[in-house]
């Protein structure tokens, strides 16, 4: 299972936010690509980058901070967070991320998603950010109707590389993944399922590898906040077990 730091921007620095609240945000550093250095250097293998901004203006504002990051790793890189047209994702993906994340339209424009997948095959990871089990858009402040799962199984023939399943009353609480639910959601598809929201100890990355059904796990708060230490993390991972993935 792929242990993924969370780097989130919002007005060029680094920050936590609780629950999806750009009112409730922790910052903890201003400069995101030494943040992204020094998680490269603790041994991680993929970045998990998000435009908080962007997500709201629906496209990208934070875009100098991420070419900064970058241009410091040469670890793999995800984002997420106003990428919305496919300008936008050939921009990002010539520009070195490794994936793009797409959230709001994959509710608002599936047929996007999908063209994106073929355009740029193993590239294209789908955002579902949850409450209750239903998908919330445009950073978290609109609430639809749909179905975390019904969403994801829409994208079963896509060809996305990922799904990335966010319990967002989880979200920076520090309170733990929503576990069965992630399990729920990894049963129902056949895409990867990277879990997100909530992960706050090794215990809860065990956990979430043990089910043997999630590909990987985002962690942000918690590694800021050092209740978990990312080298000592991914040596936990990296533990040959008897239910690990």
């Amino acid at each position: 299972m792929i242990l993924y730091p969370a780097i989130d921007v919002k007005d060029g620095q680094c920050v936590r936010l609780l629950r999806g609240d750009m009112a409730a945000a922790t910052v903890f550093g201003d400069d995101p690509a030494a943040q992204a250095g020094a998680f490269q250097d603790a041994g991680c293998t993929w970045l998990h980058l998000v435009d908080l901004n962007g997500a709201f203006a629906g496209a990208p504002v934070n875009a100098a901070a991420v070419r900064a990051i970058l241009a410091r790793v040469s670890v793999p890189a995800q984002l997420g967070g106003g990428i919305r047209d496919m300008h936008t994702i050939a921009m990002w993906l010539e520009q070195g991320l490794a994936r793009v994340i797409l959230g709001t339209v994959a509710v608002e424009n599936p047929d996007l998603v999908r063209l994106a997948a073929r355009e740029f095959p193993g590239q294209i990871a789908v955002g579902i950010d949850a409450r209750a089990g239903r998908v919330a858009t445009k950073g978290w402040a609109v609430e639809t109707e749909v179905q975390a799962t019904d969403l994801a199984r829409s994208f079963e023939d896509a060809g996305v590389a990922a799904l990335i399943y966010t319990d967002i009353d989880r979200d920076g609480a520090m309170q733990g993944p929503n576990l069965a639910a992630t399990v729920a959601l990894a049963e129902a598809v056949q895409i990867p399922v990277i879990a997100s929201g909530g992960v706050s100890s090794i215990a809860d990355l065990l956990a979430l590898q043990a089910t043997g059904v999630i590909a990987g796990a985002i962690s942000g708060r918690a590694l800021y906040d050092g209740a978990i230490d990312l080298g000592q993390a991914l040596a936990a991972l990296a533990t040959p077990g008897p239910s690990a993935c």
